[in-house]
């Protein structure tokens, strides 16, 4: 027993002398001095030396790396390279994102009212007539609703009637009449009448033929509310005017006005054409309409 015990003991010694000698090795590799030297090839002249040891090269190297990764960190962060790194979004870019964003919301908000408009006003605006029977018109009129002043024939007795309550009224038919601004109404057109007015045939518009290209004109100053091509009737403009009056000019070629226009009385708003499915040939198809009432545009307009 004796002699095991002290073999071990030999044996641990040996081992931690062992290890000393290795960790004093190990220290000796890193301390010990080497000298870098630069000479000329043929003089063998020294022209650089330096002394370094492992120990300072592997400092100098970890000193080295974090010094590079310290300087690529700050030069991505701070200058605009940063913007060229897949992925990233600069506020600038954010920022134009969202008001984007913002401006598309609001125009397809925008859009979606106006095709709601338009889709509530286009049958009436168009013509377009449910059932089996179209006619040629801004709407569907009953035979009742059209205001033929060729049929207003009053009696004596009728005229007589219609003073004396005129006059006892607080506010006479005549009076505000008068008070109203009179609208004198111009040619839109000049040329030979191919159709009149016909509220049996319902044909509530008089159609004008003339060259194509002809300039179309406002018969009076007002203000354009539709300005579209429509499936029947071509290229339509209609203007409204003073004292809800209202002309409606179909199957043109162009139109020079777009929706929510001034006009004055006499300036070119289309040009002739023969647009549309119901067209004949180059022509002005001209209706004029009074407080929802289409009225014979021969009574107040001379074609000649």
């Amino acid at each position: 027993m004796c002699c095991v015990s002290l073999y071990i003991c030999v044996l641990n010694r040996l081992s931690v002398a062992k290890d000393k000698k290795k960790k004093k090795q190990f220290k000796k590799k890193l301390t010990d001095k080497y000298r870098l030297v630069v000479l000329n090839e043929n003089t063998f002249e020294e022209r650089f030396s330096l002394r370094l040891s492992r120990l300072n090269v592997f400092v100098l190297g970890g000193v080295f790396s974090f010094l590079l990764v310290l300087g690529t960190i700050v030069l991505i962060a701070f200058t605009p390279i940063k913007e060229y790194i897949p992925g990233y979004d600069s506020t600038k870019l954010k920022t134009q994102a969202a008001q984007l964003t913002l401006e598309s919301d609001s125009l397809q908000l925008r859009l979606a009212m106006l095709e709601d408009y338009t889709a509530a006003i286009r049958p009436i605006l168009t013509g377009e007539i449910k059932g089996e029977e179209k006619i040629d018109s801004i709407q569907e009129l009953s035979s009742d609703k059209v205001l033929d002043t060729n049929k207003l024939n009053p009696s004596n007795q009728e005229t007589s009637f219609r003073e004396n309550v005129e006059s006892k009224e607080r506010f006479p038919l005549s009076n505000d009449l008068q008070n109203k601004a009179k609208i004198v109404f111009f040619a839109p057109i000049n040329g030979s009448i191919s159709q009149s007015f016909n509220s049996e045939n319902k044909h509530f518009a008089i159609d004008v033929v003339a060259k194509t290209g002809t300039p179309v004109k406002s018969v009076a100053d007002g203000t354009v509310i539709f300005s579209e091509w429509t499936t029947e009737t071509g290229y339509v403009i209609i203007v409204k005017h003073a004292n809800d009056f209202l002309s409606v000019y179909k199957h043109n070629g162009t139109l020079l006005k777009k929706q929510g226009d001034l006009v004055k009385s006499g300036e070119a708003i289309a040009s002739v054409g023969s647009t549309g499915e119901l067209t004949t040939g180059p022509h002005l198809h001209f209706e004029l309409w009074s407080s929802g009432y289409a009225v014979n545009p021969a009574n107040y307009i001379d074609f000649k």
